[in-house]
């Protein structure tokens, strides 16, 4: 059964030569005009948005209410498309900002000026249950029965986890072939969606799902999905809860479909209009090396927002060459291991609306990264390293300061793909070679190797003692 739709939201074209507007109840994934992308917009004069962000902290007394509970509701004034009585949570958004000092040394930024926001504590394991939340409420208002999407993995893992604990819908996921870590394999299927693997990779599986859900009138989640962009801007809201309001000077955050990026310029532009901060941060988004079509776009093609009057043949061409090279992604950060991200024309709105600059980094630099994140006491999954990488490489390059106060984001939980971990600090070559070999890593620089000893009191005192 549908519920009442919020009177304060529609959607819009963010196309400046269309801006074609459409009901909240309307399910659409770009303009039926000029087939650019959605926004959700408001009207903030009949919204009543907080005076302050400040205003947020007394909803702390209320979180024995499920919607204050939520990191992703708790700021519901700032993404009301639906009432609060009819959000559906599971107690999403439970992260943190956690100051990492010994990561700072290895990005190069003083003491005290590295944060790691932890994405890996969500109740699935990686940020996007911000998204999903937020476009499983939306499903449920109009009524659908299944949601679908195309994964890498953390995508289907959070659909899956929202269909079987509200059982609203019934959870169709598409996965290319050898293309998803079984930590976010089993997810999917132990909590019972139907999973369908197609021959092809992740960009394949977005091309299917699309048109299966408009064949079959199927509610799509993936980050097309305009209302999955609302729960992801939250992020930023708690990063700024965190600093005490303060807005950081960098947000670094790896760039795969490019919604993370997306919606955080989107929730600053807000708030910037609004007038709750006076500056936007500057914002990074990093690519792997085997998957840079926003590096190779931004950076060396210069495409750019340009008022939303967007070059797009140079994005066509650079498309077809792929085409006819027949080239894929390939990066053992699978979660960021796309080519055609579905939300680049978004992500080009932020990087003009944060100043921002795009930036490739190696298999090799990802994982290493990954491993100092680690060392640091927060594990995290491969693609979180492309951000702190990044972070590194634009330290070593000048373009951040090393007194800049920097926030990197880590999208997803250690286990959500272990054998990367395993392979990296291991003695079996074997086992390195085929897990990380094949993409390109020659090292392990940070290794943490187990130590064999015999099954003897003495020998085993002796490891302890030369090795501690």
């Amino acid at each position: 059964m549908s519920v009442p739709l919020s009177d304060v939201a529609y959607q819009q074209c963010i196309s400046p030569d269309c801006g074609e507007q459409y009901g909240v109840a309307d399910v659409r994934i770009n303009c039926g005009q000029c087939g650019g992308l959605l926004d959700v917009r408001y009207d903030w004069g009949r919204a009543r948005p907080p005076e302050k962000l400040g205003d947020f902290q007394k909803l702390w007394s209320e979180r024995h209410e499920p919607a204050r509970f939520s990191g992703v509701w708790r700021f519901h004034d700032l993404l009301p498309f639906a009432p609060l009585e009819q959000v559906v949570t599971v107690g999403e958004g439970q992260t943190i900002l956690q100051q990492a000092d010994a990561v700072a040394s290895y990005v190069g930024v003083r003491s005290g000026g590295l944060f790691l926001q932890y994405e890996g504590m969500n109740p699935s394991g990686s940020f996007k249950d911000n998204g999903m939340t937020a476009a499983f409420t939306h499903a449920r208002m109009i009524g659908a029965k299944r949601a679908a999407c195309a994964s890498t993995g953390n995508t289907s893992a959070s659909l899956a986890m929202y269909c079987a604990v509200t059982r609203h819908m019934k959870a169709v996921i598409f996965i290319g072939s050898g293309k998803i870590s079984y930590g976010k394999l089993s997810q999917a299927l132990d909590y019972g969606a139907l999973t369908v693997q197609i021959a092809g990779d992740f960009d394949d599986a977005m091309v299917r799902v699309r048109e299966v859900a408009r064949d079959l009138g199927i509610y799509l989640v993936n980050s097309v999905n305009p209302f999955r962009l609302e729960g992801q801007k939250t992020i930023m809201l708690r990063v700024l809860e965190a600093l005490r309001w303060e807005v950081p000077d960098w947000i670094v955050v790896p760039g795969g479909n490019l919604g993370n990026s997306s919606a955080f310029g989107k929730a600053f532009a807000e708030l910037l209009e609004l007038g709750l901060i006076d500056r936007a941060p500057r914002l990074a988004v990093i690519n792997a090396t085997g998957a840079n079509t926003l590096y190779e776009l931004y950076e060396n093609r210069s495409l750019r927002w340009n008022g939303g009057r967007i070059d797009q043949q140079v994005s066509d061409a650079y498309l077809a060459e792929l085409d006819a090279a027949q080239r894929k992604a390939s990066t053992l950060a699978s979660a960021i291991e796309i080519n055609r991200p579905v939300n680049l024309t978004k992500c080009l709105r932020a990087l003009d609306t944060c100043d921002g600059v795009v930036r490739e980094v190696t298999d090799q630099e990802i994982i290493d990264a990954k491993a100092q994140v680690g060392a640091g006491g927060i594990g995290c999954e491969p693609a979180s390293g492309a951000s702190v990488a990044g972070a590194r490489k634009l330290v070593q390059e000048g373009v951040i300061d090393p007194d800049a106060r920097v926030v990197c984001i880590l999208t997803g939980h250690q286990l959500k793909d272990p054998d990367a971990t395993v392979a990296y600090h291991t003695t079996d070559q074997d086992r390195f070679d085929r897990v990380l070999g094949t993409r390109g890593v020659k090292r392990a620089s940070f290794a943490n190797r187990a130590v064999a000893v015999p099954n003897d009191l003495p020998e085993i005192i002796k490891a302890i003692q030369l090795y501690s």
